[in-house]
């Protein structure tokens, strides 16, 4: 999954939005969950990152197990400058610095808020 993850890097953002519907889909019908059930909250009952979020920690886990690599070229291309935003070739890298979508957020909330009241 990690090569399929630095080539959705690639990918438009209406692609990766269609396959997190796919991705809700299928839980909504593992969980057997109602329509009324928020997507947000199967993902963090079922513990499942969004597709964004997905491909935004392998990308992270890519550029460190990379940037500590013994061989000085994979060294060398981890550390390019990245292209200016309004560049039209998206990189990896620059999947780092996108600021995650409105369900990754809406997860990541649910998932603090349920540690706040275990602790």
């Amino acid at each position: 999954m990690i090569y399929a993850s630095r080539v959705f890097a690639h990918a438009l953002i209406d692609r990766l939005y269609d396959l997190q519907i796919v991705q809700n889909k299928f839980c909504r019908r593992a969980a057997d969950a109602p329509r009324y059930v928020k997507n947000s909250v199967l993902h963090r009952d079922l513990e499942l990152s969004t597709i964004s979020k997905y491909i935004k920690d392998a990308s992270e886990r890519f550029f460190d197990v990379a940037s500590n690599h013994p061989n000085p070229l994979l060294v060398l291309a981890v550390s390019y400058e990245p292209p200016p935003p309004y560049h039209f070739c998206k990189r990896p890298w620059n999947v780092l610095l996108d600021p995650p979508d409105d369900l990754t957020v809406e997860v990541e909330k649910l998932i603090e808020l349920n540690k706040m009241t275990t602790d």
